[in-house]
């Protein structure tokens, strides 16, 4: 182990998450479940023209839980760096990175005032910038250009719903709020939401924010960053219902991007990518539960897959780290017998992400699926979430076929590594969670519990969707090795890149953005408008005191023009 003395500062923020993430989960089950109550603290900082400025804070089951899994999988993520970067000169940077990150997210997590929370929303755009740039070459910084570029554009969205929030003279969120402005603040809302949790059209940042190193995957891009959309949306689910044009749209943006990253997984070669589609999708269904009506099971389902999410990733982050940094899918394979525990982990959140009965993703994906059953909505639309929620299984086979039961055409044994104590500590941690999150939390939080009574097709409909994903995978072997072409022949290269997404949002946020505004520095700044601004009227001052020079140089004969010109002016407006 390089650099002890740097290597210990990981271990301590590790302990104090952990101490952190049991105390909160103690507090949430005895404090609040015991009362079965939320509580609201506020602080009044002034009074200024008629309105208060206070911070407010906000203790209950969703803020105590989620805090709770954020330090839980931080702490995980701490204790995992410090074996992946061991050869890091600054670590300490580094974790001060982390622990930014999760106070930002805390932010975001207890303050229900739209104000506050900017601060926070702000806060974890520009450490995700700095975490996502860390190795500081061309592509972590075409990254980090497009993830910063695409939270500008939410930050932008909120800060025009809190001028609109002037008129209710309330910047706090959670409550019943209608009145002048309300769809427009709704749709601001919402639309900023949509660009932090990359939902279509702002999806390119998301697969593109894989170049940070695999720690900062496990926590921005699976569990706290991406999903901080997600809560925003169901903090201010009061005031959305009264505008149900609004959720009628997310329903339909989130089940468009289920099903596009979920087709785009299916198509993936990169390991962390094919994971980062995942999120993706999940998020998607996450925002479809929301719009239909089911705020809770939404906010449920985010907390499940925080903990298999972040398994998954650190996972695939131990098997790159032994692999001397490989995670191309067309070369890793033969892991279960080169690395058993992190090939069985792998397994194990996989299969937690398919739904498989009785793990952490079975709770809340089975209540999604009930409760979209027993809804009002579309044919259409829920035959997309039931192709989106059985194609998960479809890009969990292709992670494990190809990452751990595939053939290796790598090279030889000497090339891998083993897994450090530090990071079997911290996939135990998060496998328990996997495991037993899902019940856990059902036996403490009496309203994730099953509530929908669907028929017997309705639950024989939910089981054949979660093993959809074999019938596809039959179905694409068969059409290749005896008709010796692809399923979707031509339409592969439209589903693996994302419907073009990369065109849509990436290239227009950071190729036509980037492009325009070096056109318009260099035809408007520089050129007409820097003529008819600045140096045109440096020019025109100029000329003028030149003409007064002249007019006063104390010549007859200029005397003589000037009497004459004026004596012309004098006869031709006397003539009018």
């Amino acid at each position: 182990m390089k650099n002890k003395k740097n290597m210990s500062v990981p271990v301590l923020c590790s302990v104090s998450l952990f101490s952190i993430a049991i105390f909160l989960w103690v507090f949430g089950v005895y404090a609040i479940g015991s009362s079965s109550q939320s509580y609201m603290i506020e602080w009044q900082i002034m009074s200024l023209c008629s309105t208060d400025w206070s911070l407010p804070i906000i203790v209950d089951y969703i803020s105590l839980i989620f805090s709770c899994f954020v330090c839980l999988i931080s702490g995980s993520v701490s204790l995992f760096s410090v074996s992946y970067m061991d050869g890091e000169v600054f670590m300490r940077r580094f974790m001060l990175l982390i622990m930014a990150f999760v106070g930002s997210m805390n932010l975001l997590i207890f303050v229900p005032s739209l104000i506050t929370i900017l601060l926070g929303w702000d806060g974890l755009g520009i450490v995700s910038f700095a975490l996502v740039i860390y190795y500081q070459n061309k592509k972590s910084l075409a990254a980090g250009m497009l993830t910063v570029l695409a939270n500008r554009i939410g930050d932008a969205l909120l800060i025009l719903s809190i001028c609109f929030l002037v008129n209710w003279g309330e910047w706090r969120i959670g409550y019943g709020m209608t009145g002048d402005y309300s769809l427009l603040v709704c749709v601001l809302v919402v639309v900023g939401a949509m660009t932090k949790s990359a939902q279509i059209p702002f999806s390119a940042w998301l697969p593109a924010a894989m170049a940070a190193p695999t720690p900062v995957s496990a926590l921005v891009h699976s569990s706290t960053l991406v999903t901080a959309g997600v809560y925003l949306v169901i903090r201010f689910y009061s005031t959305l219902i009264e505008a149900q044009e609004v959720l009628w749209f997310l329903s339909k943006i989130g089940a468009l991007t289920l099903l596009m990253a979920g087709l785009s997984a299916c198509f993936e070669v990169d390991l962390k990518k094919i994971i980062a589609l995942s999120t993706l999708s999940q998020l998607g269904l996450m925002m479809f539960t929301v719009g239909v009506g089911f705020p809770v099971i939404a906010v449920f389902h985010l907390f499940t897959h925080a903990l298999f999410k972040a398994l998954l990733f650190l996972c695939a982050g131990s098997i790159i780290h032994s692999t001397m940094d490989t995670q191309d899918g067309r070369i890793l394979g033969g892991l279960n017998y080169l690395l058993p525990f992190s090939s069985s982990c792998l397994v194990l959140s996989s299969v937690a992400l398919c739904g498989m009965p009785f793990l952490s993703g079975f709770y809340s994906k089975d209540l999604i699926l009930e409760g979209v059953f027993s809804s009002f909505n579309g044919g259409l639309e829920v035959f997309v979430m039931l192709v989106g929620a059985g194609l998960s299984l479809v890009y969990s086979l292709r992670i494990l076929l190809m990452g751990v039961f595939g053939q290796s055409f790598g090279g030889g044994l000497f090339t891998y590594g083993v897994e450090s104590g530090y990071v079997v500590s911290s996939i135990v941690v998060l496998s328990l969670g996997a495991v037993m999150g899902g019940w856990l939390l059902q036996s403490v939080w009496v309203s994730v519990n099953g509530f929908s009574l669907v028929g017997v097709l309705g639950k024989m409909v939910i089981s054949v969707v979660t093993f959809l994903g074999l019938l596809y995978g039959f179905a694409g072997f068969l059409s290749k090795k005896v008709f010796g072409k692809s399923f979707f022949g031509g339409l592969s290269r439209f589903l693996s890149s994302m419907w073009f997404m990369n065109l849509v949002s990436g290239s227009f946020l950071a190729g036509i953005g980037l492009k325009w505004g070096g056109l318009m520095h260099l035809h408007l700044d520089l050129g007409w408008m820097e003529m008819l601004g600045g140096q045109g009227v440096f020019k025109a001052l100029e000329k003028g005191v030149d003409l007064s020079y002249f007019v006063q140089s104390g010549s007859l004969l200029v005397y003589i023009r000037v009497f004459l010109i004026l004596l012309m002016l004098f006869l031709l407006s006397a003539s009018w």
